[in-house]
This record gives C-alpha cells, structure tokens and sequence, in this order.
C-alpha cells in the first residue's frame, strides 16, 4: 500500500470549532439539510455545513505539495472524487496550465457555483458508481474528505474505482484515536457516514485492495 501522507493537516487546524455548540443546535435535523448538498450546506449558515465557501486562496499549497509528491508535469491529466467547487482542480489548473482536470460530485450547486476556470470539466456523478474512465487514465486521482460520507459497501466501490483509474492515487478521511477525538467528530460531522479509527480505515484500504496513498484528519 501507499504511504501515510500531510498535505491538508495543516489547513485542517487552522479552523476554530464549537462542538458542544453544534451538538446541542438542533443537530439532527441541521444534518438532514446538510446531506442534501445544496446552498445550506455550501454556502448557507454555518450550522448547515462551511457557512459560505467562498474561495480565498487556500488550497494552493495543497496544489503544490501535490505537483512536487507526484511529479506532475504539465500534461498530466488529474480527477478529482468529489471535487465540490473544484477548487483545488483550480489551483492546480493555475500551476499547470497544461493539464487536464477533471472532477465530479454528487451536489448540483457545488457543480454550478464552480470556478468558471475549470466548470467544462466537473460534472454530476457518484463516487460509489463505475466510472466512465478506462484503467489507470489519470495520472493522479485525488478525494479529500468524500469516502467517509458513504456508507462501508459503498466506499468498496469507490476504492476499487479510485485503484483502477488512477496510476497514482491520494485520499483523505476523517478519523478519530481517542475517545475524546470521536466524541468531536460525532459532535461535527453532518454528513459523515462511517466513523473509523486509522488501523481500521487501513485494513479496509487493504482489504478492498486500495494501493495509494492516504491521510487521516482528526478533530482534537
């Protein structure tokens, strides 16, 4: 398997949460709105979801750090499992102005608030379903914090896709290690569907036969 990666660590930390606020704010029924994956979620208040992702800039040092971990040149052809508003497809997009990306999620306004740079290149789509790419055409497949919102047959699926499209691969999930660390998580998440420790989400990795690379972020 692949190696154990920080990249988005860093970007994770730099936001501030209120769990006890958000447990106790209605939290059912706030993540009933958010996995619908409309303007609440995206762009709405934040109990809802990011409460507003406006683009600032952030991820291009997630775009550089991945361009140097996998030598990408400027041809290289990348896709993004649910790429949400495709901004870090931008970015990448920006550095190399030579490459294809392409990117797909399952969220109608994410698709359609999209960076106007790169909105011909996403399009609709589940990350469980068979993707209509044949073997290893990327160069690099990505997935930030999508295949801990499906559930675990689910996640099968997009693992064997994700191995079979991509000649190199890079997933980051949300975990926990501690009970304290899955007592934030369960209070954060509205969306998240399998809450797994770092050995657990291994031995899935291992066993639906996932060979990239991966990271785990924690809520502390």
């Amino acid at each position: 398997m692949g190696s154990l990666l920080n990249i988005v660590t860093a970007l994770h930390k730099k936001t501030k949460r209120d769990y006890i606020g958000r447990m106790t704010d209605n939290k059912v029924e706030c993540m009933k709105i958010a996995k619908k994956y409309g303007k609440d979620y995206w762009d709405g208040d934040r109990r809802y979801g990011y409460g507003g992702y406006i683009y600032d800039g952030r991820w291009k040092i997630v775009a550089k750090k991945l361009i140097e971990r996998y030598d990408l040149s400027n041809n290289a052809k990348i896709l993004d499992v649910g790429c949400g508003k495709g901004y870090l497809l931008y970015e990448i997009k920006k550095l190399l102005p030579g490459c294809n990306v392409v990117g797909f999620d399952i969220s109608e306004y994410a698709l359609e608030n999209s960076k106007e740079e790169i909105k011909e290149n996403l399009f609709l789509f589940k990350a469980q379903d068979a993707y209509p790419f044949g073997d290893k055409e990327f160069d690099l497949v990505i997935s930030l914090t999508t295949l801990h919102n499906l559930h675990l047959f689910e996640i099968k699926n997009a693992l064997k896709e994700i191995e079979r499209v991509g000649k190199n691969k890079y997933i980051v999930v949300e975990g926990y290690r501690n009970e304290d660390e899955l007592f934030n998580l369960q209070c954060w998440a509205l969306t998240c569907e399998t809450f797994l420790k770092p050995q657990e989400w291994i031995w899935i990795f291992r066993e639906f036969g996932y060979t990239g690379d991966y990271e785990f972020i924690y809520f502390e």
